[in-house]
């Protein structure tokens, strides 16, 4: 072969080779390029997903709270709904036009006895004190006074303390015996 032809060869050799280089080059910057655009989506997956739960938090943070207010307001409707039967004895005792003091003393028994029924459906009873040991948890001692009953004795109570399931609502107002004089 001629210095000529065998320049051609080598330059179509050379040729071939640096195609050929060009290609995996560039097949290798497709798959470089892949894994990337494949963690792009991902990443771009994972924001979405991150995005939506805490919209879904947000979402079950105010709906929650919505609710806790509603549950304050309407805690007590039950109990409400039920002292309307006392207060429609009392205004029906207003309304009363009788001198009858009997009929009066009876129908004030009966709304008495209404609002008993309603604490007891309630689970709120009554703390009567009188001959009871001064309980400073169950009593708030309004005066001590002498009399015969031992020391620290409750001997009048002035106003009945209540309790709402086990738990004091309001002390019962009362005095207690500093002993014999």
């Amino acid at each position: 072969m001629s210095e000529k032809q065998e320049n051609n060869v080598n330059d179509e050799l050379e040729t071939e080779v640096s195609e050929q280089n060009v290609e995996d080059v560039a097949e290798e910057a497709i798959e470089e390029i892949d894994p990337l655009l494949a963690a792009e989506q991902e990443i771009a997956e994972l924001k979405d997903k991150m995005l939506r739960q805490h919209a879904e938090m947000e979402n079950l943070r105010k709906r929650t709270q919505r609710e806790v207010v509603d549950a304050r307001k309407f805690a007590v409707e039950k109990f409400a709904i039920a002292l309307l039967d006392v207060v429609d004895n009392l205004e029906r005792a207003v309304e009363l036009d009788t001198d009858n003091v009997e009929a009066m003393r009876e129908g004030i028994t009966l709304t008495l006895d209404a609002w008993h029924k309603v604490a007891n459906k309630f689970e709120m009873e009554r703390v009567d004190a009188v001959g009871q040991v001064f309980d400073p948890h169950l009593h708030e001692a309004l005066s001590k006074m002498p009399s015969d009953e031992d020391d620290g004795v409750v001997i009048a109570q002035h106003v009945a303390g209540y309790t709402l399931h086990g738990r004091l609502i309001r002390p019962a107002k009362v005095l207690v015996s500093s002993g014999p004089a």
